[in-house]
């Protein structure tokens, strides 16, 4: 379980209804069903921690570990 949690990066408020999913690496993961973000700008996976990519609103902006809760500014 993992919590990905967007920032504006102009203003530096959280990033509310963003639409956020993950790709993860390996053939076998597959990736995750969109979360959108709630006012704090979290949005709550349920799924296994690892190496994926992060496309918000169909955007790429982050690739490489997710595990706890990674802050990203978008």
């Amino acid at each position: 379980m993992f919590t990905i949690q967007l920032f504006e990066e102009k203003t530096g408020r959280p990033a509310a209804d963003k639409k956020v999913g993950i790709i993860f690496h390996g053939l076998l993961r597959g990736g995750t069903k969109n979360i959108y973000t709630d006012r704090n700008g979290e949005a709550h996976f349920d799924y296994d921690n690892g190496r994926g990519t992060v496309y918000v609103n169909g955007r790429a902006i982050y690739d490489g570990e997710i595990s706890g809760r990674k802050i990203l500014y978008i």
